[in-house]
């Protein structure tokens, strides 16, 4: 249940974080160079902010109510440790419930440039409420802060645990990477559909070009800090690493595998690259690799689950930023966007898999770290309730989420079949386009949907 609720909150979360940003882009484009355009495009995605961000609602109401429910020793222990982190957490998400309203609803009410003061609220609630959801998980992963004494917890700190915990800054650089990287290749993958149509507009340039440019300066970043995290891992989650590599035996010089199965204590039908293992843990070639032979088979996690999920992160992952690479140095030599179709089709196909890559990450996270919800600490099998009817529960939970994506794919698409009609308030219309030179001429005049 908590990993079902979690694979419809998470994608969300990252439009809360990166989309926003996108979208006061995109307006002081507009104030910038006076070009009605910009300020459509920009009114136009305030209202997928809005509407996304009533579904988060939903589907993180969810969550709190699962962590109490389904984890009750998990809350009952640790509270007192994590439990800033989501008393912050709240006060963001109502903050940024406040000022996305008046964002959204203030589009003829405030000035060009009061409106756009308004939307830093809701960018900096939106980072300071993920911020603290994302400490809490890293604390998970390696719990500082407190003393347990007899079962029970004393000695806590709060901000030692939550901000202290250096664990935090690569999971938090990762994850707001990602955010950008699922936003945009999302977004850009709606309009590369559209340009695949025929409609070359001006408008789908800008459209296309914002979210498309953004992810793919992400792309390339995200292989960087995956190194850092991979190797934090290495220090600090040893039989994590080693089930993600399905290495039974401690090694020096480990090898790499690429693809195959784990089994009878070895990986089969894999591609094996001598030395690489330890390059990347510690970039060191001759390194020393903890293997799974470290913990008794009760201490270790599901390993072909955590290999595919990470091999799955890894593929998918790698083939976006080739992807952003190919984008980037076609804009920066040619200067113009890729003519090919077939670009555009993987610009479509980049949505969903940005998507499977970030949840790959997700589950390598969370199913590597077990049998421990706290890790070294407390498992799984202690936190988790042991009430009955769960099944049933969800079932509720999974008619709940079909309602809850029908109901937001009516609502797109009726946002979407809006006619477009240029937004002049305020703002001098003066040509201006960066970004669209070199671009197929348009056919067909202005579009009718976004």
């Amino acid at each position: 249940m908590q990993a079902l609720s979690f694979t419809v909150h998470i994608p969300l979360v990252c439009f809360g974080i990166a989309f926003p940003v996108m979208v006061m882009f995109v307006e002081w484009l507009g104030i910038r160079t006076g070009d009605p355009l910009y300020r459509t495009l920009a009114r136009r995605w305030s209202r997928i902010v809005l509407a996304l961000f009533a579904v988060g609602v939903i589907t993180g109401t969810i969550l709190s109510f699962e962590m109490g429910l389904l984890w009750p020793n998990f809350t009952a222990t640790f509270g007192g440790v994590f439990g800033l982190g989501f008393a912050i957490e709240g006060f963001s998400f109502f903050l940024e419930a406040i000022f996305i309203g008046i964002y959204a609803y203030g589009w003829n009410k405030l000035s060009p440039r009061w409106h756009l003061l308004s939307g830093i609220p809701v960018v900096l609630t939106g980072f300071t409420g993920s911020l603290m959801v994302i400490a809490v998980n890293a604390w998970m992963n390696h719990p500082t802060g407190f003393r347990l004494v007899g079962g029970k917890v004393t000695h806590v700190d709060p901000l030692q645990a939550l901000f202290g915990n250096r664990y935090l800054w690569s999971e938090l650089i990762h994850m707001y990477v990602a955010a950008y990287m699922v936003t945009g290749f999302i977004v850009a993958g709606c309009y590369a559909v559209s340009w695949l149509r025929g409609n070359w507009s001006r408008y789908h340039r800008v459209a296309l070009t914002v979210p498309l440019t953004i992810a793919c300066l992400a792309a390339p970043v995200q292989i960087l800090v995956g190194d850092w995290i991979a190797r934090d891992v290495a220090i600090d989650q040893p039989v994590k690493l080693a089930a993600m590599e399905g290495l039974y035996k401690t090694t020096h010089g480990a090898d790499e595998h690429i693809l195959g199965w784990y089994t009878d204590r070895q990986v089969k039908y894999g591609i094996a690259i001598p030395h690489l293992l330890s390059l990347l843990a510690f970039h060191s070639p001759n390194a020393k690799i903890i293997g799974l032979q470290s913990v008794p088979p009760s201490d270790r996690p599901p390993i072909n689950v955590e290999r595919f999920a990470f091999q799955i992160m890894v593929l998918i992952g790698s083939a976006l930023a080739a992807l952003g690479v190919f984008y980037l140095f076609i804009r920066w030599r040619k200067r113009r966007l890729p003519l090919s179709k077939w670009f555009y089709w993987a610009v479509v196909l980049s949505g969903p898999g940005a998507f499977v890559c970030l949840i790959a990450g997700w589950v390598t996270t969370e199913v590597g770290r077990q049998p421990w919800v706290v890790y070294g600490v407390m498992r799984t099998q202690q936190a988790v309730t042991g009430a009955g009817g769960i099944p049933v529960g969800y079932g509720a939970l999974v008619a709940a989420y079909v309602a809850v994506a029908i109901a937001v794919v009516w609502i797109l698409r009726r946002l979407a079949r809006k006619p477009l009609e240029l937004d002049p308030v305020g703002i001098v219309p003066t040509p201006a386009d960066p970004g669209a030179s070199g671009t197929p001429p348009a056919t067909g005049g202005t579009p009718q949907t976004a």
